[in-house]
């Protein structure tokens, strides 16, 4: 029976997925698989994404895994649906929350932070002609980068997500939709520019779709206790800073 989870993003920003997914599941085993080589995704053409994830799908295909996360938003917009017209396993892809954060709007606007790449794509488009109001995109500009480069921490950090979120700080806003997928590691300065509003970023409503999809067709794992492998096609000491990110969430 196969018994391997795969989980894929175009860097570390995945890891945040991952982390709910092991939390809610501990007895799957997963492979997660960063393409830290290309990263980041939101700034490149479609067809050039595309071709990425199906480099990215023939890594995790070789390894006969019985479901594969989508655990970034650029790469579901850009290719899930292919994906999902290719192989007869389970696909789970990202959506940005906006629906949660418009049904608990009070008057205020929703920041909808993300890509360049998501926020343009059809998905994304969507989304707004169905839960759009009062809802205000934001290019989360440089952000995925200060994740890549282990700076989500940082002074740096701070400064970045300051100057793209000052525009807003003084407007009437509800509440903050992340995204993308590296934004969670951002969550404490953006959480600072805007005291006291809720946050909203599909990790557990993608968690929890895995495992009923995992269940519906009988494949959720009866293993004491799961594993989890770790590769990237960047440098090794990129897998150091996904365990670093692991283990951060757990103390958060």
């Amino acid at each position: 029976m196969k018994d391997l989870i795969g989980f894929f993003d175009s860097g570390v920003g995945g890891i945040s997925v991952l982390h709910t997914a092991m939390t809610l599941m501990p007895r799957e085993s997963f492979l997660y698989y960063g393409d830290n080589g290309n990263a980041p995704y939101g700034t490149k053409p479609l067809e050039e994404i595309r071709a990425l994830c199906r480099q990215a799908m023939d890594v995790l295909l070789s390894r006969d895994v019985k479901a594969i996360v989508l655990a970034c938003n650029t790469a579901t917009s850009a290719y899930a649906e292919i994906l999902r017209s290719e192989v007869s396993i389970p696909v789970i892809g990202m959506e940005p929350a906006i629906k949660p954060a418009q049904e608990n709007r009070t008057g205020g606007d929703v920041l909808a932070l993300a890509t360049k790449a998501t926020l343009s794509l059809p998905k994304f488009k969507n989304l707004m002609a169905r839960y759009g109001s009062h809802v205000i995109p934001v290019v989360g500009e440089g952000f995925v980068e200060l994740v890549e480069s282990g700076e989500a921490d940082s002074e740096r950090a701070r400064e970045a997500v300051e100057a793209v979120l000052a525009p807003y700080m003084g407007r009437d806003i509800d509440s903050i939709v992340l995204g993308c997928t590296h934004y969670p590691f951002l969550q404490r300065h953006i959480q600072a520019c805007f005291p006291g509003k809720p946050i909203f970023d599909g990790r557990l409503g993608t968690a929890m779709q895995l495992r009923r999809r995992l269940e519906a067709v009988g494949s959720l794992s009866q293993a004491e206790r799961g594993t989890l492998e770790l590769r990237t096609s960047g440098a090794t000491d990129v897998l150091v800073l996904m365990r670093s990110l692991l283990a951060y969430l757990d103390r958060t």
